[in-house]
């Protein structure tokens, strides 16, 4: 006698199932990268409905994401529990331009000590991506890549905790980038391609003064130019 069988409804097929922690990262990814991207601009509110609708996820994970978000200083919870993306602190600018030029300084000098010709093929593997970036006007690219580039230097530099205080920063800054590179159409500088290109240069001559010079100037260059872009006075003459 044949055996007939039932294609399984809807309600008893099963979707497959997301390794634990794994929606979690989506959500934490995919706001991250909005926010740094300026995609949600600082103040966006940030709903939780629509948001468990647009990715597909139940609204646990998307609180935890949004908790690491909050620790990380990208989102903040306000009052009446309502989440909005974290405002850029202007104020404290003068702050994060110190420790980001550190940074720079000691993780370029560690990676001219350090180093290893692998860690060299990377560097140079991610300037190839920022220049293409670069040359494409594509401004999303640039920031994922120029933040690649100095993270390579960082991981070259062998030091875990310099590594993570950097990481932490490059990727505070992306924002503050954001706003740079859109004051230049997206056409970036010259001298910023040409300053990567000697800082590979010096760390792969393990010149440490080179590259102690060399990150510092870069960072000299780019936190002068945001300070001008940031005080410049948009004001337009009237005739009265």
């Amino acid at each position: 006698m044949a055996t007939s069988f039932r294609s399984p409804t809807a309600s008893q097929k099963r979707l497959p199932e997301r390794k634990r922690g794994a929606g979690v990262k989506y959500v934490y990814d995919t706001l991250r990268g909005e926010i740094l991207d300026l995609v949600l601009p600082p103040g966006t509110p940030i709903d939780e409905s629509q948001l468990a609708e647009r990715l597909e996820m139940s609204r646990t994970p998307i609180r935890e994401a949004l908790v690491r978000l909050a620790g990380d200083g990208l989102v903040t919870t306000l009052p009446n529990r309502s989440t909005v993306v974290s405002q850029i602190d202007f104020m404290n600018l003068h702050n994060f331009f110190d420790a980001i030029t550190l940074m720079y300084r000691v993780t370029t000098r560690l990676a001219g000590e350090n180093r290893t010709d692998e860690d060299l093929e990377i560097i140079r593997a991610h300037q190839a991506a920022f220049i293409r970036a670069v040359e494409a006007q594509d401004a999303r690219s640039m920031l994922a890549t120029n933040r690649d580039f100095h993270a390579a230097i960082g991981e070259a530099g062998r030091n875990p905790y310099y590594q993570s205080v950097f990481l932490r920063l490059l990727d505070e800054g992306r924002r503050i980038l954001r706003i740079y590179y859109s004051s230049f159409d997206d056409r970036l500088p010259g001298p910023i391609v040409q300053e990567h290109e000697a800082m590979i240069e010096a760390i792969a001559a393990r010149d440490i003064d080179a590259c102690d010079q060399l990150a510092k100037a870069h960072a000299d260059q780019i936190v002068a130019q945001i300070q001008t872009m940031l005080t410049r006075d948009r004001r337009q003459a009237i005739a009265l």
